[in-house]
């Protein structure tokens, strides 16, 4: 088992080593195996990629976000100029149905409303938005219109691990209420983890996972 130490040591290499973070501008420190990053990042873009560096490290149980945003002069612009680009990237994107997503930016922080009929299309919007200069933030509040099946979940997470090599879904237990899913039991790491949230994610009509998986 990893010692805090080395945590600390090998989320700073991971975010020395991605090409998207400046680390030179973003604080580690680890207790216990939960990892807080803070500092200033010049894009929201950059912040995402940051999380996502320090969750692929071995050890890693859980993220504290402590980063802020701070645009360059280059990249600052106004809330009605992000609005009308978000609308437009929206309406551009394949995934994301015409006329499905409304839009509202706040100080560069852009928030996402509306209904689809699936999870990916959720995310398409997401994706969308997230890489956008001037962009300081998103809040995902879109809707899935269908019903969910907790077999169905359950099942999806099974075939989703077993397709990868992975054994552990058993140790993985789906409960429903409505359209929220919520997961509980132990994974080995993030990678068993992501996948069983992103399973789940998949499962029509999913409104909201409840991550309550614990990495040993």
């Amino acid at each position: 088992m990893k010692t805090d130490h080395q945590i600390q040591q090998d989320v700073l290499a991971e975010l020395e080593w991605e090409p998207a973070v400046n680390a030179a501008g973003i604080g580690v420190e680890v207790d216990d195996g939960i990892v807080t990053l803070a500092g200033h990042v010049e894009s929201y873009a950059e912040k995402w990629d940051a999380e996502r560096a320090a969750q692929r490290v071995g050890g890693v149980r859980a993220l504290a976000i402590e980063m802020d945003v701070r645009l360059p002069g280059s990249s600052k612009r106004d809330d009605v100029d992000i609005a009308r680009t978000v609308e437009n990237s929206l309406q551009w994107s394949i995934s994301v149905p015409k006329d499905s997503v409304h839009v509202l930016v706040e100080k560069g922080y852009v928030t996402l409303t509306g209904q689809v009929s699936w999870t990916y299309q959720r995310d398409a919007a997401i994706l969308a938005v997230r890489y956008l200069m001037g962009v300081t933030g998103v809040s995902n509040q879109i809707l899935i219109k269908q019903t969910v099946s907790p077999v169905a979940v359950q099942a999806q997470i099974e075939a989703s691990l077993k397709r990868q090599a992975h054994q552990d879904a058993r140790k993985i237990a789906v409960s429903v209420h409505g359209a929220d899913v919520t997961l509980t039991g132990v994974v080995p790491s993030w990678t068993e983890r992501d996948l069983a949230r992103n399973a789940a994610w998949s499962a029509a009509g999913v409104h909201n996972v409840i991550d309550e998986l614990t990495v040993v």
